[in-house]
């Protein structure tokens, strides 16, 4: 009788992988109707696509491989990782985009290693960052939420940028950027990073109409719909506290002593821990038990280093949000991080 060792993890549990899956899809849900109420349908079919891509490309390389297609599939993380790149991308990107994040994420970073539980990085993130880095534009063409364009803009229209580019009426991205005051807006953490560089303090850049007390229109609410995900996948044992604690943690105590040495240019602990993908980071993405670490003792570190490396990136980087830069570099510490975390055998060494 052949026996087939399957992928590390070996834990023992009564939930199956494909309800694990499932469950942080589901969990997701919180955040997308945010996404969806502030930023417009155009999210749900950036989902739709991602969906259909991941499906068959992981489809096609398991019949290259001559492996069972359902079995894998269905286990559900080739979907989890189209619904988190969906969830990360402007709603509004060509179709192309998620399209090829899609396929580099399952063909390139999962397959092409082995598959499930032998990639280094985590997929959805490895897609973004190839995505950002070659096709910066499209990346960082967020719109305003809904109240702040000029123009409602339809399903219909939606359907029509992301396929054609255009609207029915002639308008690009950049146009339907352009807010009820005139002027063409970016996202929150674009924008004060952007008014600090031209020596404007944060308390002028958070005066405009994109921004209300504490961090920016719509974000702070998808922020906190992922929160709210993440804190039922602790609740549910799905996750381990010990990543997104001290993720948040440090990013909590790094931006409050940015702020507190300079609070003219530093936004504040709130607005960081409540703006970009700081909530999908640190409860979806981070978590990942694939290329996170796997003790807990290094979870610890390697949550407090992604933090910091968020926060660092953030002030004094090139790009405003940072989640998957730190992630994607923290993975390739988990090795190392493991080896020196690993719980001690009794029995063996000495005192």
């Amino acid at each position: 009788m052949k026996l087939t060792m399957a992928s590390s993890p070996h834990n023992h549990s009564h939930k199956s992988l494909s309800r694990l899956m499932m469950t942080v899809i589901a969990a997701c849900i919180p955040g997308l109707i945010a996404q969806v109420f502030f930023f417009g349908s155009a999210v749900l079919i950036q989902l739709v696509l991602a969906l259909i891509t991941v499906s068959a490309c992981e489809a096609a390389v398991l019949m290259l491989r001559k492996r069972k297609v359902w079995p894998t599939l269905s286990d559900g993380s080739a979907w989890l990782t189209g619904v988190l790149l969906a969830l990360s991308i402007p709603p509004l990107a060509p179709w192309w985009i998620i399209v090829i994040g899609c396929l580099f994420a399952i063909v390139i970073v999962k397959q092409l290693y082995g598959g499930l539980g032998f990639n280094l990085f985590n997929p959805a993130m490895a897609a973004y960052v190839l995505l950002l880095v070659s096709f910066p534009v499209q990346m960082t063409s967020w719109l305003p939420v809904n109240d702040l364009i000029a123009s409602p803009i339809s399903f219909s229209q939606q359907l029509s940028v992301i396929f054609n580019g255009f609207t029915s009426a002639g308008f690009s991205v950049d146009q339907l950027r352009v807010a009820i005051d005139g002027t063409t807006m970016a996202t929150p953490l674009d924008t004060v990073k952007t008014d600090v560089a031209h020596h404007l303090t944060v308390a002028e850049s958070m005066s405009k109409p994109l921004f209300n007390d504490w961090f920016g229109l719509g974000w702070g609410w998808v922020n906190l719909g992922f929160l709210i995900g993440g804190l039922y996948l602790l609740k549910a044992k799905i996750i381990n506290w010990h990543i997104p604690v001290s993720f948040l943690a440090s990013l909590a105590v790094c931006s409050g002593i940015g702020y507190i040495a300079a609070p003219g240019t530093e936004p504040g602990v709130v607005f960081h821990l409540f703006s970009g993908a700081t909530m999908l980071g640190a409860f979806f993405i981070a978590t990942d038990p694939v290329s996170a670490s796997t003790t807990n003792r290094g979870r610890l570190i390697y949550g407090a280093l992604i933090g910091l490396l968020v926060y660092l990136i953030r002030t004094f980087g090139g790009y405003p949000d940072a989640v998957a830069f730190s992630v994607l570099l923290l993975n390739m510490a988990v090795p190392l991080i493991d080896y020196y975390t690993k719980p001690r055998t009794y029995g063996h060494g000495v005192k």
